[in-house]
């Protein structure tokens, strides 16, 4: 082949990866409409069997659950846990960042693996994007391994957009953390008086739900590595003593764009009958989860709150979209509040006070539609009593947004929302 042909063919394949990412990146979202909600109570066995079907989820009763709320209560239960595994280590993360609690984490894992502890890490190339290799060299030269999800590779370029959003860390195949936080100093430590400790919330999990949690890990882990992990020092199959049934929805995105996450969390918003609680760092809800929560507040006499990140936004562009949207929601009578003292980065949903939903997933285009995403759900009354007394503090620290308010903010804050759509695919 000469060079001109050679010259040709190269520029026809990357236009048509051009034109595959451009689509991917937007393309319509699917919307969703759930046309008859369910008829059954919300504490009832049938309605947990009804999720754990559409959600394609096994239902485990052999669990127990632990809030940990913020860096200084999660962090140090996580490198306790390391530091006693015996027989695996299994991290995956959208966001490692360098610092003090990543040095940390790494010189953990290095110690448990020169012990003979197996050690997989793998982390999504964009959200760990100024954490190479390198950083892991003591836990590498170990045995650890650290691999990367979606690599900036020519063949992978139609599948650049698709990222892990998961958080997981597994100890022994038997404790598992689950929920929105990476692993970096923000999650941490305060930076200064205008960078103060995020806040944030990850659930501490014992028992038979571990085994759907490393199941999500491993699914990944043979995406970035073609290796399928299945010995007993991954699985023990724990159980301990738990009442209230434990999904672990791991969440991919089909073709079409459905997910796991996605069909979950819409059908507990057409459920509700009395509370709808939602915290999100991102809150970006495309029309289907809008018309929903509408229909909850004027059909159903819904009592819809909605804690959101106020000033100290990380992405303030994020913020300016967000806002956006609002309008509807709260002529439609939600309740929406911006938290006050520092980032919020938690992601849950309590419903009924009743089923509550914690992991990775935001409210928004990317996490419901494109990422892969891992929550726990469960419909238990204790748990979801916890979460509230967390959510009635971060109330309390937050201030409302109302319609006047929203009607009443800034021209340049307006121009700033008109370029929103864009975000809104993709944040």
């Amino acid at each position: 082949m000469d060079s001109t042909a050679f010259l040709i063919i190269a520029i026809i394949a990357i236009s048509l990866q051009g034109l595959t990412l451009f689509l991917a990146l937007f393309e319509p979202t699917l919307r969703y409409k759930i046309t008859s909600p369910p008829q059954y109570p919300l504490n009832s066995k049938e309605f947990l069997s009804l999720l754990g079907a559409i959600a394609d989820a096994r239902i485990h009763y052999n669990t127990s659950v632990e809030v940990l709320t913020n860096g200084e209560a999660f962090y140090p239960a996580i490198l306790e846990t390391i530091r006693a595994a015996t027989k695996s280590v299994t991290i995956e993360a959208y966001i490692y960042q360098r610092g003090k609690i990543g040095r940390e984490i790494a010189d953990a894992l290095a110690e448990r693996a020169r012990n003979g502890v197996q050690v997989h890490i793998v982390l999504d190339a964009v959200g760990s994007f100024l954490t190479f290799r390198g950083y892991f060299r003591e836990l590498l030269a170990a045995g650890g391994r650290v691999e990367f999800y979606h690599p900036f590779r020519p063949h992978l370029l139609p599948r650049i957009n698709y990222r892990t959003h998961r958080e997981l860390i597994i100890i022994d195949g038997e404790v598992g953390f689950i929920g929105g936080p990476g692993i970096a100093d923000h999650w941490y430590t305060t930076a200064s008086r205008k960078s103060p400790r995020w806040r944030d919330t990850m659930f501490r999990v014992r028992g038979e739900a571990v085994t759907a949690m490393q199941a999500a890990f491993l699914e990944n882990w043979l995406e970035a590595t073609g290796e399928l992990l299945i010995g007993p020092e991954y699985f023990a199959f724990p159980k301990v003593e738990g009442k209230c049934g434990v999904m672990i929805i791991d969440s991919s995105p089909s073709a079409g764009q459905s997910t796991h996450a996605r069909t979950l969390f819409q059908t507990l918003l057409a459920s509700a009958k009395q509370q709808i609680e939602i915290t999100t760092p991102y809150f970006l809800p495309d029309k289907g989860v809008r018309d929903e929560l509408k229909r909850a507040i004027k059909e159903r006499g819904v009592e819809v709150k909605i804690i959101t990140p106020g000033k100290h936004n990380d992405h303030w562009v994020t913020r300016r979209s967000s806002r956006r949207l609002y309008g509807g929601l709260l002529k439609a009578g939600a309740k929406i509040y911006e938290y006050k003292p520092a980032m919020i980065h938690v992601k849950t949903l309590v419903v009924d006070g009743l089923w509550c939903v914690v992991g990775s997933t935001n409210f928004d285009h990317r996490s419901f539609s494109i990422n892969d995403e891992c929550n726990l759900a469960s419909c238990n009354p204790e748990l979801a009593a916890r979460l509230r007394e967390d959510f009635a503090r971060d109330l309390a620290q937050s201030r409302p947004v109302t319609y006047r308010d929203w009607l009443r903010r800034p021209i340049w804050e307006k121009m700033q929302e008109s370029f929103g759509w864009i975000l809104e695919r993709q944040q």
